[in-house]
């Protein structure tokens, strides 16, 4: 039996063609996307305290915030002005515009409705060691990878929409200090990361021109759902399991 490991594809996952790349990509998203993950089912089941839920909005800003940083450097990887251009929306997508609001300011507004302080949670002093790490390995990844595999690294937008789907009716059900206001980042995502998610994976489809090429993009992907992963587990550790790390957020309430 041959094993799949956490950090690359299974041995002798077909991959001679552009659709087989695309079912091996689907097929990670449907084993290793972090909606599986024990903490996302116990936020959308109603069955954390609002500490908790302030811990979980708290620490993902840091990765909302560090997207635009992320898309910059893939732009920055590209000579292909076409590909700069319909890259360089992911980045207004997240900053807006001036006199516009962007996903950024939109988590802003969760993390406000939550009753967190909005210059403590730009700051990023309480955040999980671990959400530094697995962030800032992500930003490292797209510099440091080829371009192929940078852009790779974004499929998990392939996945997002039914998440954000799944977050918004459980929380808005489940919790009483949430409301349809403050959850408007996830309403705006539903409709961004498709159009995102379609452009990466023909992007991928049509240049990963070789088995070895489209291993590389399974595995960029694998790296992503990885960070995404290790972020709920740290979150898990810390807030569920109880052993918050030295200097980070520690909930009022519980």
């Amino acid at each position: 039996m041959i094993a799949t490991s956490v950090f690359a594809l299974k041995a002798g996952t077909p991959l001679a063609s552009a659709d087989d790349l695309e079912a091996a990509l689907r097929q990670i998203g449907a084993t290793r996307y972090h909606n599986l993950h024990p903490f996302h089912r116990l936020l959308h089941g109603g069955k954390l305290n609002k500490g908790q839920v302030q811990a979980w909005a708290l620490n993902r800003y840091y990765y909302q915030s560090s997207i635009p940083i992320k898309d910059a450097v893939v732009i920055s990887r590209f000579r292909d002005r076409d590909i700069r251009l319909e890259w360089r929306h992911r980045i207004e997508d997240h900053d807006g515009y001036v006199g516009t609001e962007g996903g950024i300011e939109r988590w802003l507004k969760l993390t406000e409705g939550l009753g967190l302080d909005s210059a403590y949670v730009e700051s990023a002093e309480g955040i999980l060691p671990a959400t530094r790490f697995a962030v800032d390995a992500y930003v490292h990844f797209v510099r440091d990878k080829t371009p192929l595999e940078a852009i790779a690294s974004s499929l998990t937008e392939l996945f997002a929409p039914n998440l954000h789907e799944e977050r918004i009716s459980g929380m808005l059900a489940h919790y009483d200090f949430i409301n349809p206001n403050i959850m408007s980042y996830f309403k705006r995502r539903m409709e961004q990361a498709p159009r995102d998610a379609n452009f990466a994976l023909d992007f991928v489809k049509r240049h990963a021109a070789t088995p070895q090429e489209r291993e590389a993009v399974c595995n960029a992907l694998i790296f992503k759902t990885n960070v995404l992963w290790v972020q709920l587990d740290a979150l898990y550790h810390a807030y569920v399991d109880g052993h918050v790390p030295p200097g980070a957020f520690v909930p009022e309430q519980a």
